[in-house]
């Protein structure tokens, strides 16, 4: 959810905040989403293991968790939504009759327990409650890992949280492929163009690779200077090379001149590597370098692997 500055923003924000329910008993369900739904963007689930593939694919702010569901039950549920890199960071809350198992609601990592049956009011000032502290910790974060000038992550974000992603796939026996990119002849564009307009293009170059990326759990950060790297967690070489295509071709149409470059426009290089196909010598970075800098040496605006 984005997070502005100001109290008023901030209350726009949660508005819309998303709220995913998990409740397989259809009246109950109700009476949760009616309770929430004038207050919240609320989504539904009927199973632990759906409320898990929902997250992965459009996250919410907040889960409100049963613990008696079909399947797998509520903390099989939060232990699996906190063990997985994309999941780890959504709040949960759980909503159960069971008093006997509040301790192993903590244990699974949850941050509140509420008892049924639930006085809506109360729902909805604590659900509030920890949605006001993820925007908050959401704006730190802001404040921390994100690059001043293109407003995209920062090389602190890579570096903090691409390891977790690797080890997450490590332990999911899943791939994840890495993306590094470079500005093609950017010194002298800088000299020739200048500084001011050379930061124009760093800001329009980030912003392009930004809206190549589909899922929500893809990223980009500035790696430094005009170098930039793309995190594509669950994508073996296929489908990376799809997404190093889409991101080349996207920059090389955005048309901005560079009389210098062979090409006539701004373009990019890239390097891609992913976790399963590493050199066991070499990490996924190092070789996502090599192969940059191949493209380089192959002519520029290219993709290497």
């Amino acid at each position: 959810m984005p997070i502005n500055y100001s109290d008023h923003a901030l209350q726009l924000s949660l508005k819309s905040s998303k709220v995913l329910i998990v409740e397989d008993q259809l009246l109950t369900l109700i009476v949760l989403r009616k309770a929430l739904s004038d207050r919240f963007n609320v989504m539904t689930s009927r199973s632990g293991e759906e409320a898990i593939d929902l997250c992965k694919l459009d996250p919410p702010d907040l889960i409100l968790l049963d613990i008696n569901l079909e399947g797998i039950n509520g903390i099989e549920t939060c232990l699996k939504l906190k063990n997985t890199y994309e999941t780890q960071d959504i709040p949960v809350i759980f909503i159960t009759s069971l008093e006997s198992e509040e301790g192993a609601c903590w244990e699974a990592g949850a941050v509140d327990f509420i008892k049924k049956p639930t006085n809506p009011e109360t729902l909805f000032r604590r659900v509030r409650a920890h949605l006001m502290i993820k925007a908050q910790h959401d704006l730190l974060n802001q404040k921390v890992f994100i690059d001043d000038l293109t407003q995209i992550y920062n090389r602190r974000y890579f570096d903090t949280h691409f390891i977790k992603i690797e080890q997450s796939a490590l332990r999911e026996n899943a791939d994840c492929a890495l993306l590094l990119i470079d500005i093609d002849y950017f010194k002298q564009y800088n000299d020739t163009y200048g500084h001011v307009q050379g930061d124009a293009v760093l800001n329009l170059v980030a912003q392009t690779i930004t809206k190549s990326l589909q899922r929500p759990a893809d990223f980009v950060s500035r790696f430094g200077g005009e170098e930039f790297v793309v995190v594509l967690p669950h994508t073996g070489n296929k489908g990376a090379n799809c997404v190093a295509d889409k991101i080349k071709n996207n920059v090389m149409q955005l048309g901005i001149l560079h009389k210098h470059s062979e090409h006539e426009f701004v373009t990019i290089s890239i390097g891609g590597a992913t976790l399963q196909t590493r050199d066991n010598s070499k990490n996924t970075l190092q070789l996502a370098d090599e192969r940059m800098y191949q493209s380089k040496f192959q002519g520029r605006n290219q993709v290497s692997f």
